[in-house]
């Protein structure tokens, strides 16, 4: 039976506990919710459903290329971040590729389906799964694409720009492309010591996914985007699929989401606030907390039954066994709201300090 290996699924939870209310932070999207200018601009597109949505998304992409500062030529607009890195995968059909351990599983799961070989780079928990120079050393002839996701899902660790640099630099001397995953980059403080957007000109191998999921809380949506100077792979991805994978309301929600300069900010402001919160309230209880410099908290805890306990109170949290690297003692959680964060701390104090399973607090 196929099985789901991602977080936010609270309908089988829902099924699960038959409760209507669960409080998810196993998906991390952003806790100030979907703006109200998206609602109002979904409901006027509901008239040009009868209509097939433009299969460019030209407004989106001007938008888009505004928002970026890019030429819109180098942006191609897909059915969430997912649908980007499968196009890829289909354009290239790499025969090797290199990811990281622990890193997001649908970079391999895109790769399987065209037989292409994985290779790992080994994040190693000594080391707080920070990438390091050894990286560059498997990078070699022979290598079709490498996937980075920065910062990194689920450890919340970033790569440095003048890292990445060296990494497209090598990248490109023996042809192989280089997608970086910059879709929680909007969460992080002084990104731009991180993100590799200015670099598009200069590295044709570089390819960036961006994604409105998390940014601008609208996951069911599905719209998510490319950024590449490499005009020739951007044609082959665009043939790669569908010519309709944007809907006509994910259009519209796209363009009105672009014009939320007082929501981005107050996102910002949020977020840094209620990381050092979480973090805090997490440090606190005993764990290690690693990495987590984006809106999610990667931590370890000796309590491998967290998942379990925190859902039979309505909560769901991250598990990271299923992650390559990672064991049942590695969790991931959302930052979102005060009263949210509070409820898991609440929460997560009664199921470590709980004397029946001997916790210290």
């Amino acid at each position: 039976m196929y099985q789901y290996i991602h977080g936010g699924d609270i309908y089988s939870v829902k099924k699960l506990t038959g409760r209507q209310e669960i409080l998810d932070f196993s998906s991390n999207v952003n806790p100030l919710g979907l703006p109200e200018s998206v609602k109002e601009a979904v409901i006027r597109s509901l008239d040009e459903c009868t209509n097939y949505p433009d299969p460019f998304c030209r407004d989106l992409v001007a938008a888009l290329a505004n928002y970026e500062y890019t030429d819109p030529e180098y942006i191609l607009a897909a059915n969430g971040a997912a649908e980007i890195i499968f196009r890829l995968a289909l354009a290239l059909k790499p025969k090797k590729a290199l990811i990281f351990a622990p890193t997001f599983a649908d970079y391999e799961k895109a790769l399987h389906t065209v037989d292409c070989s994985v290779e790992y780079y080994f994040l190693r928990p000594e080391h707080d799964f920070s990438a390091r120079e050894d990286l560059l050393d498997q990078i070699s002839p022979g290598l079709d694409l490498m996937i980075i996701c920065n910062p990194n899902n689920p450890t919340g660790q970033l790569c440095s720009r003048a890292f990445l640099q060296k990494v497209l630099a090598k990248s490109q001397e023996i042809g192989a492309i280089v997608m970086i995953d910059e879709c929680f980059m909007d969460f992080v403080e002084d990104k731009e010591q991180f993100s590799v957007q200015n670099c598009i000109e200069q590295y044709k191998n570089l390819v960036i996914l961006k994604a409105f999921t998390k940014i601008f809380a609208m996951p069911g949506f599905r719209l998510g985007y490319a950024l590449t100077s490499n005009k020739k792979l951007l044609e082959q991805m665009r043939s790669a699929g569908q010519d309709w994978s944007v809907s006509t309301p994910a259009q519209m929600a796209g363009i009105a989401a672009l014009k939320e300069t007082v929501y981005l900010q107050q996102t910002k402001q949020l977020i840094q606030t209620e990381r050092r919160f979480l973090i805090d309230s997490l440090l606190g209880l005993g764990l290690q907390i690693i990495g987590s410099r984006a809106n999610y908290i990667f931590f370890r805890t000796q309590r491998t039954d967290l998942t379990e306990k925190l859902i039979k109170r309505g909560i769901m949290v991250r598990p990271c066994s299923n992650y390559v690297n990672l064991n049942d003692e590695y969790f991931r959680v959302a930052v979102k709201s005060r009263e949210d964060n509070l409820k898991l701390s609440a929460a997560l104090r009664d199921v470590i300090c709980d004397e029946s399973s001997h916790g210290h607090c």
